[in-house]
């Protein structure tokens, strides 16, 4: 059941941004930072989300080599490619350049990772991308106020670390101080698209502010007329045969990412 939901929440989000007439706001992009199985094996987890609807627009896993160090560490890892951060970035922005009404610039604010930089260099993203970077600064001992600087930062960025912190609260295996890692990255994925969907069209985007932030981010966008339910969210299957899947996603969907896992039955997904 939770393999299902996962898979149908990864079309559902996938049909829900081709629905948006068009990307006209700013994107805040950083990745969150999980493990799979141990902390040798570390997952990147690139969440793109609207600075003024606060509406995630993608999902994306970088696999890479953790930091931890054991004695048991093996050489073969889920490290796909050398610079799996930089593949991740420039998978979310070719995703989301077609929905920005051309000839505007897709805004995306970042922090200072030099990933950024290096994902724009090719001449379709360099040419139509433009980074506004917000670098993360240094913060003194705990209770110090925070410099004009931080406030900058954390108020370009909030919307996605409003996400992060959802993410690292609401499940066990995110949360700062646990044991509980998740098994595949395949899984880890479908909740986290699990996530999106409920924070798009379920959850409002405040609940202790003015009438104005009651709207849900699809609300926001114009794609729902009122706050949706789980129930109408699952009331209709979803099909990969039905729509346009981008390679990343279709790998995501029938489990390819981590090698040797059982091939996806047919008859429960096609």
């Amino acid at each position: 059941m939770a393999e299902r939901l996962g898979r149908h929440a990864i079309l559902f989000h996938l049909r829900s941004r081709e629905s948006v007439p068009g990307i006209s706001e700013s994107i805040v992009h950083d990745h969150f930072e999980a493990f799979i199985v141990r902390q040798d094996q570390a997952l990147g987890i690139g969440t793109a989300v609207g600075a003024n609807s606060w509406f995630v627009y993608d999902v994306d896993p970088s696999p890479h080599r953790g930091s931890g160090r054991r004695p048991d560490r093996k050489a073969a890892t889920l490290l796909r490619g050398k610079k799996p951060y930089v593949a991740s970035i420039r998978r979310t922005l070719h995703a989301l350049l077609p929905k920005v009404i051309a000839p505007d610039l897709l805004c995306v604010r970042v922090d200072g990772r030099v990933d950024y930089q290096a994902a724009v260099l090719a001449r379709a993203l360099r040419e139509r991308v433009r980074l506004i970077v917000f670098p993360n600064p240094k913060r003194g001992p705990k209770g110090t106020p925070r410099s004009p600087e931080t406030k900058l930062r954390d108020w370009a960025m909030f919307p996605v670390d409003q996400l992060h912190q959802l993410l690292r609260h609401t499940c066990s295996d995110h949360k700062r101080e646990t044991i509980s890692f998740g098994r595949r990255l395949e899984s880890i994925l479908g909740r986290a698209h699990l996530m999106a969907v409920w924070k798009n069209f379920i959850k409002v985007r405040s609940e202790r502010k003015r009438q104005l932030m009651r709207k849900t981010p699809a609300m926001w966008l114009g794609l729902a007329e009122e706050r949706w339910r789980w129930e109408w969210l699952l009331s209709r299957r979803l099909f990969t045969g039905r729509a346009s899947v981008p390679k990343s996603m279709r790998k995501l969907y029938e489990k390819r990412w981590t090698p040797g896992l059982p091939a996806l039955e047919r008859s429960h997904a096609a």
